[in-house]
């Protein structure tokens, strides 16, 4: 939800000489809808369980990035099966850039698309308050403000990266 995981997500990739997979992109690949689409037609429930299967999919790939949707790490155990096949990272970035990024980008988000801007803090903390301790499930955090330009994102990535590296 705004935190920067595909922008970064593919930044990383590339610094890290791997394929970046982004699970939404992935899903709608499969499933030849968009994701507001599958919500239309199975509702959320449905939905997830779509997820999890690209999501076990995709874990089972070898030298790979991973972008997960938002919700991805709140439901069954898909946590616990990201911990299990790889590194997991929480970006969080500050609650002012998040609010900033999901005005900026609130068209692009159904959940987001009426709202006003108060409504759209009220709407993110919120979320953020449900799914906090799931996302404090992953292995490391990585502060994910400083994602403004093309320097900063490669900057960002350099620096996760080697946490990575230094961290395995």
């Amino acid at each position: 939800m705004g935190a920067g995981k595909t922008t970064l997500g593919k930044a990383l990739a590339r610094e890290m000489g791997l394929q970046f997979i982004d699970l939404d992109d992935f899903i709608i690949g499969r499933q030849h809808k968009t994701i507001r689409d599958i919500f239309a037609e199975v509702g959320e429930e449905g939905f997830r369980k779509i997820e999890r299967r690209a999501l076990e999919e995709v874990a089972s790939f070898e030298d790979v990035v991973i972008s997960l949707g938002g919700g991805t790490p709140c439901f069954f155990d898909n946590m616990e099966l990201v911990r299990s096949a790889g590194r997991s990272v929480y970006l969080k970035p500050s609650e002012e850039v998040l609010h900033e990024r999901l005005i900026v980008g609130k068209k692009k988000r159904p959940l987001l698309a009426d709202k006003n801007d108060a409504e759209i803090l009220t709407f993110m903390r919120e979320q953020l308050a449900w799914r906090e301790p799931y996302y404090q499930k992953a292995e490391m955090t990585f502060n994910a403000s400083n994602l403004d330009n093309k320097e900063d994102i490669h900057l960002s990535a350099e620096a996760l990266a080697k946490k990575l590296n230094n961290e395995y």
